[in-house]
């Protein structure tokens, strides 16, 4: 196997692809989101691709058709930007006060815009203001809590990334020195000791990602390989960060969850 790191610098993912492509490798996965495997489509028409990402990879470009996807790419559309609204909701229902909910985004990623978008409507849906505030480096998310700090922000919802996701443990200590309610995507930011997610399994979004890997290894063709989505979504909470940082958690949330880490 051949690995390359872009290191949450996006910009270094086209020459990683071309690299990959250069060395004729059987196949390309490319699972840092958006970024990663429009940068890989870009290098190659006919290496295959499995990805595994977060967007709608028709909006993308990535593909004409779900079920039969053509082309040189399939791979697994978890879904993250669809149930954005739902986070949003869940995090109302958790700081229901008139404050602004930050939300933070990465504007590096394809997919920022949509989600902006998404969020937005859902925000005039629920009578919410949103203040949005960008990162794409461990000191601009640094800057962006003091930002909302300063707007007197009443929650934050963590946007869906890849270079965020590498940041879980400075998401939660910045979330615990500002005591802010905050949701993530993943329960991986929780098991960090954050303090809600809700969104897909990431580990069984790589391991299906994988045994597509595999199919294509064994001669099957990506066009014919339907981009596989999630079925489950799953609302974990970390009562043990709230009780640490002063945040009450409402019963009809913790009756809800699927995982409650005391």
């Amino acid at each position: 196997m051949e690995y390359r790191w872009a290191d949450g610098q996006y910009d270094r993912l086209p020459a990683l692809a071309a690299d990959l492509v250069s060395r004729r490798v059987a196949v390309i996965v490319p699972i840092g989101g958006a970024p990663a495997v429009l940068a890989a489509k870009s290098a190659t028409s006919s290496t295959p691709i499995v990805f595994n990402l977060g967007a709608d990879p028709i909006q993308l470009g990535l593909v004409a058709n779900l079920n039969r996807p053509g082309g040189n790419i399939t791979g697994v559309a978890m879904m993250t930007l669809e149930i954005e609204t739902k986070r949003l909701e869940l995090l109302h229902e958790l700081a229901p006060t008139s404050a602004p909910i930050a939300v933070l985004l990465n504007r590096s990623n394809a997919q920022a815009q949509s989600q902006e978008t998404e969020i937005q409507r859902a925000a005039r849906v629920i009578g919410r203001q949103v203040l949005v505030l960008n990162a794409g480096t461990e000191h601009e998310i640094e800057q962006a809590f003091t930002a909302l700090a300063r707007e007197r922000a009443g929650a934050l919802l963590v946007g869906g990334d890849p270079f965020f996701t590498s940041q879980a443990v400075l998401f939660v200590v910045l979330t615990a020195r500002h005591a802010i309610p905050t949701i993530y995507p993943f329960r991986s930011y929780v098991d960090a000791g954050g303090l809600m997610s809700y969104g897909t399994s990431l580990p069984d979004a790589y391991r299906l990602t994988g045994v597509y890997t595999g199919r294509v290894l064994k001669g099957e063709k990506p066009a014919d390989l339907p981009i596989l989505q999630p079925t489950k979504f799953e609302l974990v909470i970390n009562l043990k960060t709230a009780r640490a940082v002063g945040i009450t958690i409402p019963s009809t949330l913790l009756a809800r969850a699927d995982e409650v880490i005391e």
